[in-house]
């Protein structure tokens, strides 16, 4: 009976038999075309620059296109200026124009080059997805322009004509924009960021603008991530993070500019508390700036005061959730004021700050008033933001914890294990969960923090978001403990480590791999895991491939302050219908340069695994459905014939 429903729904939109197998045949066709372009980005840290370039050049697959297009036709240099046309067109032609180099002959010749660009780039593409992609205003004409018209004898007149009209009615800077526009589009046909887009970098904001724009997408939430989330869900320990490692990282324009966040409360209160204090210990990580300007020296008082309110605000949380287990993290109680030290598992060790005019000893988790009012209206500013509101809506419909596509298990961190290997069990909620049943129920949880009308639930979803952040037994975080309080206030060294996972220790282990995709519902066979989160120090020898190609780290560090660890500025996953390729980035130097001198971020592939076939649309997800919908089609058709449905009258 449902199967009949199913196909009398089915028959609105395929009324005919004619209909249905001109459907099948088309759908037939799409299965047999070469797969998309995949593209796996993680850990961008608001690195707003080269993540920008890498979407515009494809990771070199740009250059690759316009080599495979003109090999040796053109020089190495003319290729890369058609090639920064297409990543900057609107910033290129301004350029060519005040150097008086965009005259009749080279517009004609650009835009003969940019049409046999974006004929071998839509070339793997159905005509109507294509279509879709066009330009609504140039439509008619680049469909014209790219699609090979048979029946004209003299096409060589007919494109030139075309060409020439473009030029003639004042049109062609804007189709410039549109065609490169267009290729860039063409070029990645999915991407997917494997977490922490947020923090660090001072474009955190930007890089969600653009996402929000992408035309297919999809985002495996990084604690990073999760932290920003808590933050808009109004989860005041989420805030006070936010805000004290903006202040760490001196990008206080992400919050201030970005958001209309003010901190001028927080300002004023530190100016005032911690006036006699220098907060010596609290510096700033800047580009650019000294720990010696008025400035700097404001936010390394501010940093503290944020600091002491964060460590209130989570001793808080984590006396109200003994689940998270994360007592060892309680650390205003275990300071002895008197002879100068803190107890930390057990030891004492020396502090080399002692100034906590705000801590009251007997209650050391309790705000002060000044301090409750700063966090109250630091929440409401989060709150109550609609462009932080909007890209927090972008993660929740086109992020989550981890996503299976095209035999690939994506998400950022790790499956938490024990020593042995095993999946570890968490008790969180209750029931004791792990492996793929502990992602699953976290991830709800989560989204209740934004879409459930229980105060409760929410509640409960807001406290999950900061534990995601920086729990020892988050799989986003995968470390033990995260060490803030020590590295600001204690000398020893040794306090200062935070033991990875132990799912680290396995991802070489073939038979924990194949353990982790059986858990997860995938064929091991051609299968990866792909995350990021712990930078690969790329200088020192260390590769990203482990177990033997069947996990790939893809935080090569596109954050600034990682490019010294890595001795790189980021990788890019490309997976294409002749496999998977691994490139590595050097740092992005700047729009200018590119447009100037032409030449492109540097970009060196670190490895490959070629198919021994080419992929194409049948063997992915995408075609797994394409074949269910043909199924369906075909079962309409016996349906039409054996007269269990009726078909619509022909007119």
């Amino acid at each position: 009976m449902d199967k009949i429903r199913l196909l009398e729904c089915l028959s609105g939109q395929y009324p005919t038999i004619d209909s249905a197998a001109t459907e099948i045949i088309n759908l037939q066709s799409i299965l047999n075309l070469p797969k998309g372009t995949e593209h796996f980005l993680s850990d961008i840290h608001g690195e707003y620059r080269a993540f920008s370039h890498v979407l515009r050049n494809g990771s070199g697959a740009v250059m690759k296109k316009i080599n495979d297009v003109f090999g040796e036709k053109l020089s190495k240099e003319e290729k890369q200026e058609l090639a920064s046309l297409i990543y900057y067109p609107s910033e290129k032609l301004e350029y060519l124009k005040n150097k008086q180099l965009a005259d009749s002959s080279w517009y004609r010749t650009t835009l003969y080059q940019l049409v046999e660009v974006c004929r071998i780039v839509s070339s793997k593409y159905t005509r109507s997805k294509v279509r879709k992609a066009l330009p609504e205003n140039y439509r008619y004409i680049i469909e014209e322009l790219i699609t090979e018209k048979k029946e004209v004898l003299n096409k060589t007149a007919y494109y030139d004509e075309i060409i020439n009209t473009i030029i003639e009615i004042g049109c062609a800077d804007d189709f410039i924009i549109e065609m490169s526009h267009l290729i860039q589009q063409l070029v990645i046909d999915h991407l997917h960021i494997i977490g922490d887009i947020y923090d660090r970098g001072y474009g955190s904001h930007f890089v969600m603008d653009s996402l929000m724009k992408y035309h297919s997408l999809d985002i495996q939430w990084g604690n990073h991530d999760v932290l920003w989330m808590g933050a808009s869900a109004g989860q005041t320990a989420c805030i006070a993070n936010i805000v004290r490692t903006s202040l760490l990282y001196d990008n206080l324009s992400v919050l201030e500019n970005g958001y209309g966040i003010s901190i001028m409360p927080l300002a004023l209160f530190a100016m005032d508390i911690y006036k006699d204090d220098p907060c010596s210990e609290f510096a700033v990580k800047s580009r650019h700036s000294s720990t010696t300007d008025n400035e700097t020296q404001l936010s390394m008082k501010m940093q503290k005061a944020i600091a002491v309110i964060q460590f209130k605000l989570e001793g808080r949380l984590i006396k109200e959730h003994p689940e998270y287990k994360m007592d060892n993290r309680l650390m205003l109680d275990k300071i002895n004021i008197k002879n100068g030290s803190v107890t930390i598992d057990g030891k004492s060790y020396a502090m080399r700050d002692l100034s906590f005019p705000t801590v009251d000893f007997n209650e050391p988790y309790t705000l002060t008033k000044q301090e409750q009012l700063i966090i109250d209206k630091l929440r409401n500013s989060f709150i109550n933001c609609k462009r932080l509101r909007e890209h927090i809506k972008l993660l929740l419909n086109k992020g989550g914890l981890y996503k299976v596509c095209n035999n690939n298990l994506l998400f950022h961190g790790c499956i938490p294990m024990n020593d042995d290997g095993t999946f570890r069990k968490i008790n969180l909620f209750g029931t004791e969960l792990s492996g793929k049943a502990l992602y699953d129920e976290l991830e709800i949880r989560a989204r209740k923090a934004f879409l459930s009308v229980d105060e409760r639930e929410k509640k409960c979803g807001r406290d999950i978001l900061w534990f995601l952040w920086n729990g020892a037994d988050s799989p986003l975080y995968g470390r033990d403990k995260m060490t803030t309080f020590e590295r600001y206030f204690v000398d020893d060294k040794s306090t200062y480590t935070e033991t990875k996972d132990p799912y680290y220790s396995f991802i070489n282990d073939e038979t924990t791999v194949k353990n982790i995709f059986k858990e997860f519902n995938i064929n091991s066979e051609n299968a990866h895991i792909i995350n990021g989160h712990v930078p690969i120090h790329h200088t020192h020898g260390e590769s990203p491939i482990k177990c033997g190609g069947k996990v790939i780290i893809i935080d090569g560090g596109f954050s600034q302050p990682y490019h010294k660890v890595t001795g790189i500025a980021g990788y890019t996953l490309i997976y294409n219908s002749y496999g998977l390729m691994l490139t590595a980035h050097q740092p992005f130097k700047s729009v200018d340069y590119t447009i100037q001198s032409g030449k492109d971020m540097e970009t060196t592939r670190v490895a490959s695994q070629v198919s021994s076939t080419r992929i194409l649309v049948g063997d992915t997800d995408t075609g797994k459905k394409i074949k269910e919908s043909i199924n369906d089609l075909k079962e309409l058709i016996e349906a039409y014939r054996n007269g269990t449905v009726k078909q619509a009258h022909k007119k």
